[in-house]
């Protein structure tokens, strides 16, 4: 009988990469006008409450939450809104999306207050207001995360940063350690939690040196270093990693007693509690062999990314073949240099056309590979012949809905097969019931 492997074991050694963990951010000047798409995150699309000629200023709502499972768009800059815009995003889905010109001013919204909070509602409501969604990529609202059906007794804070390249999240600990705390502080004592744990990789020593000295003196709260092993930072894995708790099939965080937040969103609803100022600028990590100047950036939200790649310049000489808003691992192609920064992106990588070029996929060699590195415990090559075959009730017999996208089984591929490509299509068969 074969043993069964910790998710924390599993998953793959993917270089670090992490040249600017060291770089304290920069601000990028104020763009000529920013973009703000009314669907940044996991659910309902926000609805535009303002129209063309309207004035804003910074912190202004201009797009109201479509239902309880969405989240405010606010304006990141003061100026003029100059139309409303059809835009298609990264997944072919077309939205509306507000444009608005700065005028260079930056006047703070007066509705810009500290909110009042008391209890776990109130929590809850700041979190609404501040237009909070998961900023370690996923997206998913916060005011859905905090309140649970179920009873919680931990809150884990995701400070792994497995990607490749990224440092985001790990100048969030360098530069913003106290609204860190203050976040983590108010999450525990208005959802009544008694144990924090916050799970950082091994390869990010000076985080938990500064977040050990910083605990040291709260209760319930520590620290956990965790092997640096992607992807550590997916949720399932995190939780065992961190508690010992395995969610079951299909289920949520809050099954176990647990619920996540990225280090830089709980940061950010300290900060928030503190100033009232809402979710509109997002740190980014500016790295691949055609940048110029690899660096952490802050950005409003909005921007144009052809915008930052002016500000931040490309190596002379180096064609630029790709950019991906994300990790290498689990990133997007983008594929208009004028679509926007939006608030779940946080870093973008520049490609030249050596470094983009794929090899050419062989044929799958049955090596196993694939399975003994997916941190779901998945079989991607049966479920690839599953896939081939359309066979529906064979994808769902595979668990393929458990499936993360994390990339591993690509990486890990000596074919060098598209295999988490194949995995998404599969996903998506399974979903529709093997409808078109």
């Amino acid at each position: 009988m074969f043993k069964k492997l910790k998710r924390s074991a599993l998953g793959a050694s993917v270089p670090h990469e992490k040249a600017t963990a060291g770089m304290a951010t920069v601000k990028m000047p104020l763009p000529a006008r920013i973009v703000l798409p009314m669907q940044q995150h996991i659910g309902a699309p926000c609805t535009p409450v303002v129209k063309k000629g309207d004035t804003v200023q910074v912190g202004t709502l201009v797009g109201k939450a479509g239902g309880f499972v969405s989240a405010n768009i606010y304006s990141g800059v003061s100026g003029t809104v100059s139309g409303i815009e059809t835009l298609v995003g990264s997944t072919g889905a077309v939205m509306e999306a507000v444009v608005i010109t700065p005028d260079g001013q930056q006047t703070v919204d007066p509705s810009v207050q500290p909110p009042v909070v008391t209890d776990k509602a109130s929590l809850v409501k700041a979190a609404q207001d501040c237009g909070l969604v998961g900023l370690g990529g996923a997206g998913f609202p916060t005011a859905v995360k905090l309140s649970p059906k179920t009873p919680v007794d931990t809150l884990v804070i995701n400070g792994a940063e497995c990607e490749p390249y990224l440092t985001a999240d790990t100048r969030e600990f360098l530069e913003n350690s106290e609204t860190v705390i203050s976040g983590i502080e108010a999450v525990m004592k208005y959802m009544e939690i008694k144990r924090c744990v916050i799970g950082i990789e091994r390869n990010k020593p000076e985080c938990i040196d500064l977040m050990c000295s910083l605990v040291s003196g709260m209760a319930g709260v520590e620290v956990k270093p965790l092997r640096s092993r992607y992807p550590q930072g997916a949720e399932k894995t995190l939780i065992e990693s961190t508690t010992g708790r395995e969610v079951p099939r299909g289920g949520l965080p809050s099954d176990v007693g647990v619920i996540v937040m990225n280090v830089t969103t709980v940061s950010t609803l300290g900060k928030f509690l503190a100033t009232g100022m809402p979710l509109t600028t997002k740190r980014l990590t500016l790295e691949g062999d055609a940048v110029a100047k690899p660096c952490n950036v802050e950005v409003i939200v909005g921007t144009p990314v052809q915008d930052v790649l002016d500000f931040v310049g490309l190596k002379e000489g180096v064609t630029l073949s790709k950019i991906i808003c994300g990790g290498p691992m689990m990133g997007v192609c983008l594929t208009d240099i004028n679509y926007p920064v939006t608030r779940q992106n946080n870093g973008l990588l520049l490609l030249s056309d050596k470094a983009a070029a794929l090899p050419a996929p062989g044929p799958c060699i049955r090596c196993g590979r694939c399975i003994e590195g997916c941190p779901m415990g998945l079989a991607p090559v049966q479920i690839a012949g599953a896939f081939q075959k359309k066979d529906v009730a064979a994808l769902t017999a595979l668990q393929v809905d458990l499936c993360v996208l994390c990339g591993t089984c690509s990486y890990v591929c000596p074919a060098k097969r598209p295999v988490t490509q194949t995995m998404s299509l599969a996903k998506e068969l399974q979903r529709k019931g093997g409808k078109k």
